[in-house]
């Protein structure tokens, strides 16, 4: 196994990977900078889009550009023209709530999460989903820092977190394709087992998710059972979001943060986007989304 430095960019908060498959490149933001890194592994270039508000998550759209979740809400955006199209805001009301965590499910519906931005934590967060069609459905509420989403290789289970340090547990539910309907949500996997708290998520293509432990140093690979097979210590204290990308989906890339960081033992690469290879396992193509 070997872990490689690929963009020294001393994120603040460094999030969001997300891999296209048909380009071959690697999806990522810098969320409170609200900037968009689109990274090239075969030249080792990293394009960078500053968007101008905070942009908590992203997908790649069948139609051609982006969807992005940002603090104003959902936005269709095209990174070649700069054309931005609003779709909705469903937390208008709550000045201090950002959008946090998203991803695809199979049918190409777009997941994403809010928190609340700043100031004490506060349970303000809620998951949407954003169908096709534009419609927006809210979720589960009650959330302090949504985080985690993926789902399973079948479809049929869907996974979530909450960072928050008094929580910090990730959460299974049972998945309806038809309808993109969660069931009732149960423990998945409690982080005060390990030291990393929950932050983004990915699942592999044997059916285990992969959890960033914040704080942790480290990377957990947690089996469909609950149980931990394998650990990859990390060279930063906060990595934030893992997503197995490269021509044979057999890199995971790993962004973090640089800020926030403990003191007392030197991480100068702080807020890189990281890639681990030689794992001797393969993830999932990450879906378009359908709108």
């Amino acid at each position: 196994m070997q872990i490689e430095c690929v963009v020294s960019s001393h994120s603040q908060v460094g999030e969001g990977a997300v891999w296209d498959d048909r380009a071959n490149m690697l999806w990522w933001v810098d969320i409170p900078a609200g900037l968009i890194h689109c990274y090239d592994p075969s030249t080792g270039t990293n394009e960078t889009i500053e968007y101008g508000e905070p942009v908590g998550c992203l997908a790649v759209r069948e139609a051609g550009g982006l969807v992005l979740a940002t603090r104003s809400g959902f936005w269709f955006f095209d990174p070649a023209t700069n054309q931005r199209k609003a779709i909705h805001d469903p937390e208008a009301h709550l000045e201090h709530n950002r959008f946090n965590d998203g991803t695809t499910d199979l049918q190409g519906r777009f997941w994403a999460g809010t928190m609340k931005d700043g100031g004490s934590p506060e349970a303000l967060g809620r998951f949407y989903r954003l169908d096709p069609d534009g419609q927006v459905t809210p979720w589960k509420d009650g959330i302090f820092t949504t985080n985690g989403l993926a789902f399973s290789p079948d479809g049929r289970t869907m996974y979530f977190s909450d960072s928050n340090k008094a929580v910090r547990t990730i959460w299974r539910a049972d998945y309806d394709p038809e309808t993109g309907t969660p069931g009732v949500p149960e423990v998945f996997f409690d982080t005060r087992t390990v030291p990393g708290r929950p932050d983004g998520g990915t699942v592999d293509a044997d059916g285990c998710y992969w959890q960033a432990g914040i704080d942790g140093w480290q990377l957990y690979r947690i089996t469909p059972e609950g149980r931990i097979d394998m650990t990859v210590d990390m060279p930063v204290e906060r990595p934030s979001k893992p997503m197995f990308g490269g021509p044979g989906l057999d890199t995971l890339f790993v962004t973090s943060l640089g800020v926030g960081l403990s003191e007392g033992r030197a991480q100068p690469e702080a807020g890189s986007l990281f890639a681990v290879t030689g794992l001797g396992v393969r993830g999932m193509p990450q879906t378009r989304f359908a709108g």
